[in-house]
Protein backbone atom coordinates (compact mmCIF):
# COMPACT_ATOMS: atom_id res chain seq x y z
CA UNK A 1 0.00 0.00 0.00
CA UNK A 2 1.06 3.55 -1.26
CA UNK A 3 1.36 5.85 1.98
CA UNK A 4 2.48 8.77 0.28
CA UNK A 5 1.07 11.63 -2.12
CA UNK A 6 1.85 15.03 -3.47
CA UNK A 7 0.22 18.03 -3.05
CA UNK A 8 -0.10 21.64 -3.40
CA UNK A 9 0.58 23.89 -0.26
CA UNK A 10 -2.50 26.74 -0.49
CA UNK A 11 -1.61 28.53 2.51
CA UNK A 12 -2.67 29.08 6.97
CA UNK A 13 -5.68 29.59 8.52
CA UNK A 14 -6.96 28.43 11.79
CA UNK A 15 -9.87 26.14 13.16
CA UNK A 16 -11.12 25.43 16.19
CA UNK A 17 -11.70 21.64 17.57
CA UNK A 18 -14.32 19.76 19.73
CA UNK A 19 -13.13 21.69 22.93
CA UNK A 20 -13.66 25.22 20.96
CA UNK A 21 -9.73 25.45 20.77
CA UNK A 22 -7.68 27.48 18.19
CA UNK A 23 -6.00 25.41 15.58
CA UNK A 24 -3.12 26.62 13.64
CA UNK A 25 -3.47 24.37 10.13
CA UNK A 26 -2.03 24.61 6.67
CA UNK A 27 -3.91 23.73 3.84
CA UNK A 28 -2.60 21.33 1.40
CA UNK A 29 -4.49 20.60 -1.53
CA UNK A 30 -3.97 16.78 -3.24
CA UNK A 31 -5.48 15.83 -6.11
CA UNK A 32 -5.22 12.08 -7.85
CA UNK A 33 -2.06 11.11 -8.83
CA UNK A 34 -1.77 8.99 -11.73
CA UNK A 35 0.53 6.19 -11.54
CA UNK A 36 2.75 6.40 -14.58
CA UNK A 37 4.82 3.64 -14.35
CA UNK A 38 6.13 1.35 -11.81
CA UNK A 39 9.79 0.63 -11.42
CA UNK A 40 10.64 -2.85 -9.88
CA UNK A 41 14.30 -3.72 -8.04
CA UNK A 42 15.03 -6.24 -10.95
CA UNK A 43 14.56 -4.00 -13.40
CA UNK A 44 15.53 -0.64 -12.51
CA UNK A 45 17.41 -0.79 -9.56
CA UNK A 46 15.15 0.58 -7.02
CA UNK A 47 10.99 0.11 -6.20
CA UNK A 48 9.30 3.50 -7.22
CA UNK A 49 5.93 4.71 -8.56
CA UNK A 50 6.42 7.28 -11.00
CA UNK A 51 3.18 9.74 -11.00
CA UNK A 52 1.79 12.37 -12.70
CA UNK A 53 0.01 15.54 -11.15
CA UNK A 54 -1.08 18.63 -11.70
CA UNK A 55 -3.38 20.20 -15.25
CA UNK A 56 -1.66 21.32 -17.78
CA UNK A 57 -2.30 22.21 -21.41
CA UNK A 58 -1.06 19.51 -23.77
CA UNK A 59 0.29 21.84 -26.35
CA UNK A 60 2.83 23.50 -23.44
CA UNK A 61 4.21 19.93 -22.75
CA UNK A 62 7.59 18.77 -24.77
CA UNK A 63 7.40 15.55 -27.06
CA UNK A 64 9.60 13.47 -24.12
CA UNK A 65 7.18 14.48 -21.32
CA UNK A 66 3.96 13.69 -23.40
CA UNK A 67 5.95 10.42 -24.80
CA UNK A 68 5.71 9.56 -20.95
CA UNK A 69 2.24 9.01 -20.86
CA UNK A 70 1.25 8.37 -24.08
CA UNK A 71 3.44 5.30 -23.67
CA UNK A 72 0.47 4.16 -21.08
CA UNK A 73 -2.52 6.50 -22.98
CA UNK A 74 -2.77 8.53 -20.23
CA UNK A 75 -3.97 12.21 -19.96
CA UNK A 76 -0.96 14.39 -20.12
CA UNK A 77 0.21 15.89 -16.79
CA UNK A 78 2.05 19.17 -15.90
CA UNK A 79 4.64 16.91 -12.98
CA UNK A 80 6.37 13.92 -12.75
CA UNK A 81 7.72 12.56 -9.81
CA UNK A 82 8.56 9.54 -8.23
CA UNK A 83 7.34 7.75 -4.70
CA UNK A 84 9.93 5.15 -3.30
CA UNK A 85 8.44 2.43 -2.07
CA UNK A 86 10.05 -0.17 0.31
CA UNK A 87 8.73 -3.60 -2.04
CA UNK A 88 7.54 -4.13 -5.31
CA UNK A 89 3.68 -3.92 -5.40
CA UNK A 90 2.13 -5.66 -8.14
CA UNK A 91 -1.63 -4.59 -7.20
CA UNK A 92 -0.45 -1.07 -8.76
CA UNK A 93 0.12 -0.51 -12.80
CA UNK A 94 0.13 2.55 -14.84
CA UNK A 95 -3.60 4.43 -15.01
CA UNK A 96 -4.24 3.88 -11.23
CA UNK A 97 -4.59 6.61 -9.48
CA UNK A 98 -3.78 7.78 -5.55
CA UNK A 99 -5.71 9.84 -3.74
CA UNK A 100 -6.68 10.92 -0.18
CA UNK A 101 -8.17 8.03 0.79
CA UNK A 102 -4.97 6.55 2.31
CA UNK A 103 -4.92 8.74 4.74
CA UNK A 104 -7.04 9.21 8.02
CA UNK A 105 -7.64 12.22 10.73
CA UNK A 106 -5.01 11.93 13.25
CA UNK A 107 -2.41 10.57 10.90
CA UNK A 108 1.15 11.50 12.03
CA UNK A 109 2.85 12.75 8.64
CA UNK A 110 6.03 13.97 7.85
CA UNK A 111 6.13 16.60 4.93
CA UNK A 112 9.02 17.79 2.68
CA UNK A 113 9.48 20.71 0.20
CA UNK A 114 11.82 23.56 -0.52
CA UNK A 115 11.53 26.25 2.29
CA UNK A 116 11.30 29.96 0.35
CA UNK A 117 14.56 31.51 -0.83
CA UNK A 118 16.04 34.50 0.62
CA UNK A 119 18.29 35.07 -1.54
CA UNK A 120 21.74 36.40 -0.50
CA UNK A 121 22.69 37.06 3.09
CA UNK A 122 24.59 38.18 5.61
CA UNK A 123 26.24 36.00 8.73
CA UNK A 124 23.70 38.01 10.99
CA UNK A 125 20.79 36.71 9.41
CA UNK A 126 21.91 33.39 7.80
CA UNK A 127 23.27 32.20 10.82
CA UNK A 128 22.12 34.88 13.85
CA UNK A 129 25.75 36.29 14.38
CA UNK A 130 26.02 39.19 16.49
CA UNK A 131 26.54 42.58 15.20
CA UNK A 132 30.28 44.79 16.36
CA UNK A 133 29.70 47.44 17.78
CA UNK A 134 28.21 50.87 16.36
CA UNK A 135 30.44 53.49 18.39
CA UNK A 136 32.68 56.12 16.59
CA UNK A 137 35.64 54.59 15.40
CA UNK A 138 34.63 51.21 14.71
CA UNK A 139 34.86 49.58 11.10
CA UNK A 140 32.81 45.84 12.62
CA UNK A 141 29.51 46.50 12.64
CA UNK A 142 27.91 43.54 10.47
CA UNK A 143 30.98 41.87 8.86
CA UNK A 144 31.68 38.14 9.54
CA UNK A 145 35.49 39.09 11.22
CA UNK A 146 38.82 37.08 10.60
CA UNK A 147 38.19 33.73 8.04
CA UNK A 148 41.27 32.90 7.82
CA UNK A 149 44.12 30.84 9.97
CA UNK A 150 47.92 30.43 10.74
CA UNK A 151 50.50 29.14 8.12
CA UNK A 152 49.28 25.97 8.98
CA UNK A 153 46.91 24.93 7.81
CA UNK A 154 46.69 27.81 5.59
CA UNK A 155 43.28 27.60 4.56
CA UNK A 156 39.62 28.40 5.33
CA UNK A 157 38.10 25.50 7.28
CA UNK A 158 35.44 23.55 5.60
CA UNK A 159 31.91 24.49 7.01
CA UNK A 160 32.95 27.53 8.03
CA UNK A 161 29.88 29.33 8.44
CA UNK A 162 29.93 33.00 5.87
CA UNK A 163 27.61 34.60 3.84
CA UNK A 164 25.67 32.91 1.41
CA UNK A 165 22.49 31.77 -0.29
CA UNK A 166 19.94 31.21 2.62
CA UNK A 167 17.07 28.81 1.74
CA UNK A 168 15.58 27.10 -0.94
CA UNK A 169 16.77 23.83 -0.10
CA UNK A 170 14.67 20.98 0.68
CA UNK A 171 13.34 20.19 4.27
CA UNK A 172 11.66 17.51 6.23
CA UNK A 173 9.37 18.49 9.30
CA UNK A 174 8.39 14.95 11.00
CA UNK A 175 5.33 14.27 13.31
CA UNK A 176 2.89 16.78 11.90
CA UNK A 177 -0.34 15.63 12.54
CA UNK A 178 -3.35 15.94 9.64
CA UNK A 179 -5.85 17.51 11.73
CA UNK A 180 -9.09 17.43 8.92
CA UNK A 181 -9.51 15.79 5.51
CA UNK A 182 -11.93 17.71 3.17
CA UNK A 183 -12.96 14.91 0.46
CA UNK A 184 -14.88 16.82 -1.90
CA UNK A 185 -12.34 19.60 -2.16
CA UNK A 186 -9.67 17.20 -2.15
CA UNK A 187 -7.87 19.43 0.96
CA UNK A 188 -6.03 18.54 4.11
CA UNK A 189 -5.44 20.43 6.92
CA UNK A 190 -1.97 19.87 8.70
CA UNK A 191 -1.35 21.10 12.42
CA UNK A 192 1.57 23.56 12.31
CA UNK A 193 3.73 25.13 9.71
CA UNK A 194 4.89 23.55 6.57
CA UNK A 195 8.11 24.19 4.02
CA UNK A 196 7.48 26.17 1.40
CA UNK A 197 5.69 29.40 -0.27
CA UNK A 198 2.39 29.22 -1.39
CA UNK A 199 1.39 27.26 -4.30
CA UNK A 200 5.29 25.10 -3.88
CA UNK A 201 4.63 20.95 -3.93
CA UNK A 202 4.90 19.27 -1.02
CA UNK A 203 5.20 15.46 -0.80
CA UNK A 204 3.27 13.86 2.41
CA UNK A 205 4.32 10.68 3.52
CA UNK A 206 2.53 8.63 6.85
CA UNK A 207 5.07 8.10 9.20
Amino acid sequence: MVNAIYGKKLGCTQIFNEKGNALYVTAIEAEQCVIVEVKDEKKDGYNALKIGFGGIKDKKASKPHKGEFAKNKIETKKYLREIRVDKFNSEYKPGDSIDLKIFKIGDKVKITGNNKGKGFAGVIKRHGFQRGRMSHGSHSHRIPGSVGMCSTPSRIAKGKKMPGRMGNKQVTIRGSEIVDIIEDQNLILVKGSVPGAKGSFVLLRKV
